[in-house]
């Protein structure tokens, strides 16, 4: 089991030991009885009832070992208690099982085969050869090497220790549903059917302050066992009827304290229930059954109910006083592991909801884009800190981003929603992305400090991110990394492969000297693939992380350059983590297209006088050869003319001039040796100079600056 699955995150045997523990008092099995005798007068006023399965007994615990197909290849079941289980060598497991229960024990058994991860202490049915049926907490694991396949543990055991081990195995998850179906599975050793009828509130993960009057809303969290239930039964996923709700919610509710009920059988049940329509929907089938509801219940001022927990079964074995006060202790110490799932279930949609913003939406024309999101089971610790993005930058790049907050929760995920928003504002600003890095650097220092931040689950201190951008007409990508994997670039012709990013600290590592962040520069022609993720796609506990990162190379290289990205990013995903992750699995996968060379033209003249009007000349040339309108004509030779005399003025060395046909109009660049940041500044009407850059933004959609290596380029958007 994961250790993120539970805060105390018990081993396997830990936990059944635990359960027997609480149990068995010292002095041996033979003193348990006495104790839970006595147990039982503290508790009810009088002795426990015995057991209907063999009265009071020592807990007798049993034991088969199955094969990789369910079939018994050992088996210990010689006490006296399990006369009439008739497990044979060769024999299919399943067999020992009622109908109904087989195919959920066969995907737990398949479950346990492929993931190694343990079912403990779950309640289960035994039949035996005359019919009747024993009830066990039944254990599966992994059998210990170097055997294959399972080892299944069964204890047969007063109903008091259902109490504990049922207990045990509802704390073990975080997911809402699965606690319901574990506290299900445990009241089956009171009834035939069990159901775990939930607020709407409570399943959402909303906040349950009180009870509100006429809006009762009941859903269906749990129902076992699996079976086919007659038509308009409620079965999980499903609201109960309105009515049924108020029914349900008033009993409880009475005297405004919520308590347990009993309607002790069908005749009863129809008359309460008053509508054909609310007995099909509420009773599990024709024969006659009564129907213990147990409240679950929040301890506060006032009590707050969370929902019902319904025990049905033959009219022929009514409910006693004992086994009822055994059904309140059972649920009343689960209500608040229900409570706990609400409140991670809350968690983890608003998180998701963030997570969710942050993804691309499309790519562009001179790019495409497509992103899968995958987040940790919910039963792990919580939705990570993992964020993928990819935006248009005003300069005609485009920018591809992901990152990874150390930990889990709402505090990881609002560091990932700073991280991210700052890193695109300081691209969308003309920052270089190791400049960008630098600045995210600095920011998690003042976020928080490795003590307090790993005390509430998470650490900004740690995080890493990768920044690509693209630039369509050189058909080039800038990567810089801060403790990322590497991308993976699939080129047109050529094999795949991880980038050859330098190595660097994490954000924030304070420990290590800080050098400067690298950039990579590599070529991507029209046609390339390149891939970013987070290290939950990548990590498997079964092979080294470059493993992982070749077999998401493979995978890569067997995307086809006509397939659909999106339907080849699940795909990929599908291949890599098929399973359920306890991390979250982030894949961004993008298509280098870039601008034909046909709708490009650059430039390099010298920093002279004549610079401006030789631009002129170069550029109405060249939109005379693509037809450009006059109106637009006259925007762009004055835009190219003013900022190639700004170039000229404030600015030394050769100027480059570089003009761009985009889909929505034109965008021209000029680019110099200086270092200078050009600003639009008040000027007065009769003032002789500073009006260019006026005349820029007056004419463009938008204008800006990014940075070099050698300088800056000044850019203009002019529409057509």
């Amino acid at each position: 089991m994961d250790s993120t699955s539970s805060p105390s995150s018990p081993s396997p045997f830990d936990m059944v030991s635990s359960a027997l523990g609480q149990y068995i008092p010292r002095g041996g099995a033979a003193a348990a009885a006495g104790s839970a005798r006595a147990q039982g007068d503290r508790t009810v006023g009088r002795p426990v009832p015995a057991h209907p399965l063999g009265g009071p007994q020592e807990q007798i615990l049993g034991a088969v070992n199955l094969d990789r197909d369910l079939r018994i290849t050992r088996c210990n079941l010689e006490a006296p208690v399990f006369t009439g289980v008739e497990a044979t060598i060769g024999s299919t497991f399943v067999d020992l099982l009622p109908r109904g229960d087989v195919p959920t024990v066969t995907r737990r058994l398949r479950q346990v085969l492929e993931t190694g991860e343990p079912h403990v202490a779950r309640v289960q049915r035994l039949r035996r050869g005359d019919g009747s049926e024993l009830v066990v907490s039944m254990s599966i694991l992994a059998a210990a090497a170097p055997q294959e396949g399972l080892t299944v543990t069964l204890i047969a055991m007063a109903r008091r220790l259902h109490l504990y081990a049922a207990e045990t195995a509802i704390g073990t998850s975080l997911d809402i549903g699965e606690t319901a179906r574990s506290l299900a599975e445990s009241l089956l050793a009171w009834g035939e059917v069990a159901a775990i009828d939930l607020d709407f509130a409570v399943w959402t993960g909303e906040a349950v302050t009180e009870q509100p009057q006429g809006r009762i809303r009941l859903r269906r969290a749990a129902l076992v066992p699996d079976r086919a239930w007659p038509d308009g039964y409620v079965t999980p996923g499903d609201d109960l009827p309105a009515d049924a709700s108020r029914l349900l919610s008033q009993a409880v509710l009475r005297d405004d304290a919520a308590q347990a009920i009993v309607i002790p059988g069908r005749e009863v049940i129809e008359r309460v229930l008053g509508s054909p329509r609310l007995v099909r929907a509420l009773v599990p089938g024709d024969r006659a059954a009564g129907v213990a509801c147990i409240p679950l219940v929040l301890d506060g001022v006032p009590p707050v109910v969370l929902g019902v927990a319904e025990v049905w079964r033959r009219a022929d074995r009514p409910f006693d006083d004992s086994e009822l006060i055994d059904l309140q202790e059972l649920v009343a110490r689960t209500s608040h592991h229900v409570d706990l799932a609400r409140q991670h279930q809350r968690e983890h949609t608003q998180v998701l909801a963030l997570q969710r913003r942050l993804l691309p939406r499309t790519g562009g024309d001179t790019i495409e884009t497509a992103s899968v999101y995958q987040p940790a089971t919910p039963d792990s610790a919580g939705v990570g800190g993992d964020w993928v993005n990819s935006f248009p930058l005003p300069d005609g790049r485009t920018a591809l981003v992901v990152g990874d907050v150390v930990g889990h929760g709402l505090g990881a995920a609002a560091t990932m929603g700073q991280l991210s928003m700052e890193a695109r504002a300081l691209l969308s600003a003309g920052l270089a992305p190791d400049e960008v890095l630098e600045h995210l650097d600095e920011t998690v220092t003042l976020l928080d400090d490795a003590e307090s931040g790993l005390a509430a689950g998470y650490s900004a201190l740690g995080s890493s991110c990768c920044i690509a951008v693209y630039d369509p007409v050189s058909h080039q990508v800038a990567l810089s990394s801060a403790g990322h994997l590497p991308p993976v670039l699939v080129p047109p012709e050529g094999p795949a492969g991880p980038v050859a990013v330098s190595p660097h600290p994490g954000l924030g590592a304070e420990f290590a000297l800080r050098e400067p962040f690298d950039v990579h520069v590599f070529a991507a022609p029209p046609g390339t693939l390149l891939a970013l993720y987070t290290d939950g796609l990548v990590e498997d506990p079964a092979v080294s992380i470059d493993d992982g990162i070749g077999r998401l190379a493979d995978a890569l290289s067997a995307v086809h350059p006509w397939d659909a990205l999106q339907q080849a990013a699940r795909r990929v995903v599908s291949a890599l983590a098929p399973g359920r992750r306890r991390d979250d699995v982030t894949l961004l996968l993008a298509r280098m297209i870039g601008y034909r060379k046909e709708d490009t033209a650059t430039w390099r003249l010298p920093a002279r006088d004549d610079a401006a009007a030789r631009a002129r000349t170069l550029v109405s040339a060249l939109l005379g050869q693509w037809h450009i309108r006059d109106g637009t004509r006259d925007s762009v030779l004055l835009v190219v003319d003013e900022l190639v005399a700004n170039a000229v003025r404030f600015a030394a060395g050769p100027i480059t001039v570089r003009l761009i046909r985009t889909g929505h109009g034109l965008l021209c660049e000029v680019g110099d040796t200086g270092n200078g940041r050009p600003r639009l500044g008040h000027t007065e009407l009769f003032d002789d100079g500073g009006r260019g850059l006026h005349v820029v933004h007056g004419l463009s959609t938008r204008w800006g600056v990014r940075w070099t290596d050698t300088g800056k380029v000044v850019w203009a958007a002019v529409a057509r």
